[in-house]
C-alpha cells in the first residue's frame, strides 16, 4: 500500500433528487485484495444520469456518486494484476472499464453466457451510495475504486486519443454493440435510426460497418444530426420539420414501399416507439436498447402493426466486456469523427451544471474532465 487511506478524494454527490450535487470530499480507505485505485481522467454524462438525478431509476441508493462512464489512470492497487488481454497493469496506466459488476454464478452467466442478463448485475455509479464501503463508487469524482474482478482494459500501446472521446465507449457504444449484437443489419438494408445522441451515433457507424445501403437517421437536433451525417447517415429527416406521415412517407418511397429492415429505437420516448414499429417493413426487426428507465406502458396494436407483418421486436438492456472491447475499437479507429461527440467539457465541480446542459438537450455528449 502506498497510503491511501491518509488521501481523501473529491465527489459530487446526489443526496437529494432533484436537488443540487453536494461537493463532498471522501476518504479514501486502504483498498482491499484485488481493488485499484484510478485517477479519474473523464467522467461522461450520460442522459440516464439525468434521470438517476430526477429520482426515476429505481436502481438507485442514496447519497450515491453518479456516473457510470470513467477513463483514468491507475494510481494504486494491492497485488499485481493483469488486463482482459493479459498486458499487467502498474500504476500510470491508462485504463477503461466494464461498467457492470455480473455475479459470474447465475444460471444467466454461467450457462446463457449472458452476463448483462444477470440479476445479481450491479454497475459503478448507479447500484452502490457512497455510504458503502470502500464509498468511491461513481465516476463523478477524482477518483473511484474498481472492485475485486472487475474487468480492466488497459489503454497502454493503443493509438492515443482524448479521454473524453473515448469515455462514451463505456456505455452508448457498448450498449449499441450490444444490440446489434442481437439484431445485426445485412448487406444492402435499410435502417431507421430514432434519436441522433450518442447512441444514435453509434448505431450510425454500426449501420455502415454492417454494410447498410441507407442509413436514415430521425431526430430534431441540428449538431447531433449532423454527427450522423459524419458517421454515415444517408438520409436526416428533421422531426420538427416533418410529420409521422411525411417520415414514413420517405422510408416507403427510399425502400420501394416495403418499409426498413431494421429500426433502430435510441430516443427512449413512448411516440417514439409507436411511430417506429409503423416504419418496419413486413418480416423486419424493431432495435430497441433506448429505454434505460421506466417510461410506463405503451398502446400498441399488436395484430396492425406486429403480429400480421411478422415484426419481431427486440429489447436490448446494457451490455458486456464483448461489447466494451468493441466499442473502444470503433473509438480508436475514427478518432476525429467521434471527437465531434464531445460538445461540451466541465469541470468536476460544474457537474450540476453538466447534467443541466444534456437534461436540456444542448450537448451532443457532456463530458467531466481532469487534468492529466
Amino acid at each position: 500500500m502506498s497510503g491511501t487511506e491518509s488521501k481523501t478524494a473529491r465527489a459530487m454527490v446526489i443526496e437529494a433528487y432533484n436537488e443540487p450535487l453536494a461537493e463532498r470530499e471522501i476518504r479514501i480507505p486502504e483498498l482491499r485484495e484485488g481493488e485499484v485505485l484510478v485517477r479519474l481522467l473523464a467522467a461522461g454524462v450520460c442522459g440516464s444520469d439525468v434521470h438517476m438525478w430526477m429520482g426515476e431509476d429505481p436502481r438507485n441508493r442514496l447519497p450515491m456518486i453518479p456516473g457510470h462512464e470513467g477513463v483514468g489512470v491507475i494510481e494504486d492497487m494491492t497485488s499485481p494484476l493483469s488486463d482482459i488481454a493479459g498486458k499487467p497493469l502498474l500504476p500510470g496506466a491508462r485504463v477503461i472499464w466494464d461498467r457492470g459488476m455480473p455475479c459470474g454464478e447465475c444460471w444467466y452467466c454461467a450457462v446463457l453466457k449472458d452476463p448483462s442478463l444477470c440479476p445479481n448485475r450491479w454497475a459503478y455509479g448507479i447500484a452502490k451510495p457512497c455510504s458503502e464501503f470502500p464509498y468511491l463508487n461513481g465516476c463523478y469524482a477524482s477518483h473511484i475504486i474498481l472492485r475485486r474482478n472487475t474487468k480492466i482494459l488497459s489503454l497502454d500501446g493503443m493509438p492515443d486519443v482524448d479521454p473524453a472521446v473515448l469515455v462514451s465507449a463505456s456505455c452508448s457504444g457498448a450498449t449499441t454493440a450490444k444490440a446489434f449484437d442481437l439484431a445485426r443489419p445485412n448487406v444492402g438494408d435499410t435502417v431507421v435510426i430514432q434519436g441522433p445522441g450518442p447512441l444514435g451515433v453509434y448505431g450510425t457507424d454500426l449501420a455502415r460497418l454492417s454494410g447498410a445501403a441507407n442509413i436514415v437517421v430521425i431526430g430534431a437536433t441540428p449538431a447531433r444530426m449532423e454527427m450522423c451525417r459524419a458517421m454515415g447517415a444517408t438520409l436526416l429527416l428533421d422531426r420538427k420539420a416533418t410529420t409521422r406521415e411525411e417520415r414514413r412517407r420517405a422510408v416507403l418511397d427510399l425502400t420501394g414501399g416495403r418499409g426498413a429492415d431494421l429500426v433502430l429505437e435510441t430516443a427512449g420516448t413512448r411516440d417514439g416507439i409507436d411511430e417506429g414499429l409503423d416504419l418496419v417493413r413486413r418480416g423486419g426487426t424493431y432495435l430497441a436498447p433506448g429505454v434505460a428507465v421506466p417510461i410506463g406502458t405503451i398502446e400498441v396494436d399488436w395484430f396492425r402493426q406486429v403480429s400480421s407483418r411478422n415484426i419481431r421486436i427486440q429489447g436490448s438492456w446494457v451490455s458486456d466486456t464483448t461489447h466494451l472491447v468493441r466499442a473502444v475499437s470503433l473509438v480508436t479507429s475514427r478518432p476525429e469523427e467521434y471527437g465531434r461527440l464531445v460538445t461540451h467539457r466541465f469541470p468536476l465541480t460544474q457537474a450540476m451544471e453538466a447534467l443541466r446542459t444534456v437534461q436540456r438537450h444542448e450537448s451532443v455528449k457532456t463530458v467531466l474532465v481532469s487534468p492529466e
